[in-house]
């Protein structure tokens, strides 16, 4: 992984905003133009009655 300053965590459980989740990552994206990415996990849990998508974006400011 190359170095990193921060990160931001998305998260949904309801699969409405499962379905959403690639709007509010790119939404979230556009407003920070300032920072790139310089990794990502994606994970998926589940149990019987739930499914939790979450990825997570490691950043740092553009140009570091």
């Amino acid at each position: 992984m190359e170095k990193f300053t921060g990160c931001k965590v998305f998260s949904a459980t309801l699969a409405r905003d499962r379905d959403a989740m690639s709007d509010t990552i790119n939404n979230w994206l556009a407003k920070h133009p300032e920072l790139e990415i310089v990794d990502k996990t994606v994970t998926l849990s589940s149990d019987k009655q739930f499914h939790c998508l979450t990825i997570i974006l490691f950043f740092r400011p553009r140009g570091t």
